[in-house]
């Protein structure tokens, strides 16, 4: 089993698997990177200099960039190449970006999420967790803009470049950014609410709160099965396995309604991969399958939980039951 000790101030509880000493979800491969421990100071990013690269190609589709002669400025840019009408990103946000990417410097792509294999980068907006290329361009953008950022490299790879992608430390890097969704940490998933049958655990909404998750009076003895319950069915796409989800939810024990968990306490809304192991196994049987934009009850046998291992506030062979929103899917 996976020590709990010092995790969980950091980490939400479903994301320790029942047994294994793996790390939590990750974003998959990309260009963005991460923000390193000390990096070089960035410049305020502007939104024209010159010289200019040029973009063609439709928002939602690989971009295709065209250098310019001449050196660039040394700027940190961040061009508006169309707008979209979607909500401004804020901080903290969970944002979807698609992307294509081109080193200046050397002239060659870099790397895009419209390739074979690659998906688009899901991560909080401003949140000091990627380099400021990917980090601080979207916020106050549109979703459903195209932006165009030309990064030098301390905003591009934090002036340490990126081996794996052929990127010096010196390289100057252009992105074009698609703005596809974005996600604020109070994200709920709104409707009227379908009750499961009586002698399953009843729910209150409670808005941008944790729900009320209510078990049967007495109570009855718990499931040995996963129950999945659908409370509001969203009209997104199924989510498949090995998905990033972006999820509000909250569990309690059934033997007694206690709560033990909840993004709310978390800061809200959080990210993490479905379907790989990643998670108890009454998240990916109960979740992979279901419609984006749904609120799920789940109620989870042990043997799909923490088994017969005490976990923080959980003890030994509980039954649990979550209430989720799903947000987005990645």
């Amino acid at each position: 089993m996976r020590r709990l000790a010092g995790l969980l101030a950091v980490l939400p509880l479903v994301l320790l698997p029942a047994c294994s000493s793996g790390s939590g979800g990750s974003a998959g491969a990309s260009p963005s990177g991460t923000a390193p421990a000390t990096a070089p100071a960035v410049p305020s990013p502007v939104a024209s200099a010159s010289p200019m690269p040029t973009v063609a190609g439709d928002f939602g589709t690989k971009a295709t960039i065209t250098l310019p002669g001449g050196q660039p400025s040394g700027q940190f840019v961040v061009n508006t190449v169309s707008e979209g009408d979607g909500p401004a990103v804020a901080k903290n946000d969970w944002v979807t970006v698609n992307y294509t990417a081109k080193d200046w410097t050397t002239g060659k792509d870099v790397s895009d999420s419209f390739a074979s294999g690659q998906k688009p980068q899901l991560y909080q907006a401003g949140g000091g967790q990627l380099v400021p290329a990917f980090d601080q361009s979207v916020l106050g953008k549109k979703v459903g803009s195209r932006l165009l950022v030309v990064a030098p490299p301390a905003a591009a790879f934090g002036g340490q470049g990126n081996s794996s992608l052929g990127v010096g430390a010196t390289d100057t890097v252009v992105f074009v950014l698609d703005v596809m969704e974005a996600v604020p940490q109070d994200g709920t998933i709104p409707g009227a609410l379908t009750q499961p049958p009586a002698t399953a655990p009843q729910i209150k909404d409670n808005g941008k709160a944790a729900p009320t998750i209510t078990v049967p009076a007495g109570p009855p003895a718990p499931p040995t099965e996963l129950q999945k319950y659908v409370l509001v069915k969203g009209d997104g796409k199924p989510v498949a396995s090995g998905q990033q989800l972006v999820v509000q939810y909250t569990g309690v024990l059934w033997a007694n309604s206690q709560q033990f968990d909840s993004s709310w306490s978390h800061g809200g809304a959080q990210a993490l991969q479905v379907g790989t192991g990643q998670l108890i196994k009454g998240w990916d049987e109960g979740l992979v399958g279901q419609t984006v934009g749904s609120r799920v009850e789940l109620v989870v046998p042990p043997a799909l939980g923490y088994g017969d291992k005490a976990q923080s506030s959980v003890p030994a062979n509980s039954t649990l039951v979550f209430v989720i929103d799903i947000l987005a899917a990645v």
